[in-house]
């Protein structure tokens, strides 16, 4: 008899998850089954679930902040490089039974199109995405491909490991592409000590904060008004200063990251920016933004997006935590219990991030 697993899938939008029972998969080529441990409740999973992400493929399970054991190990098949540019990761080291794995966001991409083959995979016109266009990790196993599989360490804990995979990941991508945007830095992205401001202090934020810190940047925390506890939060990370998202901070930041999908606080940041600053959209999704004065973004200011991720970002953000003690703040829900964790994320209620605990299994 074959095993089944328990599933929480959504099956339309703006509605509340279905648990479903279904048999456990088998991996194809070049993937791999991954018993789950624990999955992060993201943002992005809110936004699918609300059909402000139209596009995914329905019925879906979310979820794409994975950690889990490798189950099984789908047949290899050789896979052709169309350029020999290609990033030397896109193959990594071959998957056994027993090793522990997180699965990100990016699930996919096709290897040939023109930003794959300038290592912008993050932009392939045919990626797919975990927990969009294939099933995620609201269940208690999953497939992956294998090449886009980060290895998790076994002393990493993996409820806390979870949220690294997506808030981690993308929060790392905005905070080197602010660096990278501002003047002053070599090859190596070294330089004097910047202000970094970070609206919207949650799963994303509370990570990045630990890792800028830990460069010698300053941190300003941006929370919604009047949530003391989160800025209290983000004082005992260490942050330079916290206050209201609408707040004016006591320094002009050199570069400003929105993780709140609140579009009026672009203008907001820009104004919190010094000359030649930047701001840096870090969502998938964002509400509208408001016509803003030509005034607040001449003078050399930036405003750009964040899009998903590249595996190179992965590796170079697990090598550099693995030199930092950052400390991933989680309240863990049963896999039952997803549409409340993300009524507790909708809402701000949640210090740091969720996440998901898969149950058993039958057979």
């Amino acid at each position: 008899m074959k095993r089944t697993h328990r599933v929480l899938q959504l099956e339309s939008y703006r509605s509340p998850l279905v648990l479903r029972e279904r048999r456990v998969p088998d991996p194809g080529p070049d993937q791999v089954r991954i018993r789950i441990e624990a999955c992060g409740v993201c943002r992005t999973d809110l936004h699918v679930r609300d059909g402000e992400l139209d596009e995914a493929r329905l019925p879906i399970v979310l979820g794409h902040e994975i950690v889990g054991r490798v189950d099984a190990v789908g047949p290899v098949s050789e896979r052709t490089m169309p350029d020999a540019s290609q990033p030397a990761d896109d193959t990594g080291p071959a998957l056994r039974v027993g090793d522990r794995v997180g699965v990100p966001w990016l699930g996919w991409t096709c290897g040939a199109c023109a930003f794959c083959r300038r290592d912008e995979e993050n932009l392939c016109d045919r990626a797919v995405f975990t927990g969009y266009h294939r099933d995620g990790g609201y269940a208690e196993y999953t497939i992956a491909e294998s090449a886009y599989c980060f290895p998790v360490p076994d002393t990493m804990d993996p409820t806390h490991a979870a949220p690294l995979l997506c808030a981690g990941l993308i929060g790392y991508r905005a905070y080197r592409l602010a660096r990278h945007s501002l003047r002053g830095f070599d090859g190596a992205g070294e330089a004097p000590s910047l202000r970094l401001g970070l609206y919207g202090f949650g799963a994303a934020a509370h990570i990045l904060a630990q890792v800028a810190i830990h460069d010698g940047h300053e941190v300003y925390a941006f929370t919604r008004p009047g949530d003391g506890a989160g800025q209290e939060f983000a004082k005992e990370l260490g942050a330079a200063w916290a206050g209201d998202s609408t707040a004016t901070p006591p320094s002009p930041l050199d570069a400003a990251l929105l993780f709140a999908p609140v579009g009026s606080l672009v203008p907001t940041a820009l104004r919190a920016i010094r000359k030649g600053g930047s701001v840096i959209c870090a969502g998938i999704h964002m509400s509208e933004i408001p016509a803003f004065p030509y005034a607040i973004l001449w003078e050399e200011r930036t405003v750009r997006s964040v899009a998903n991720l590249t595996r190179r970002d992965g590796t170079h953000f697990f090598e550099k935590i693995a030199t930092i003690p950052v400390r991933t703040e989680v309240e863990t829900f049963p896999l039952e219990q997803a549409d409340e964790a993300l009524e507790r994320l909708r809402s701000g209620a949640l210090r740091g991030a969720a996440v998901l605990v898969p149950g058993r299994t039958t057979d």
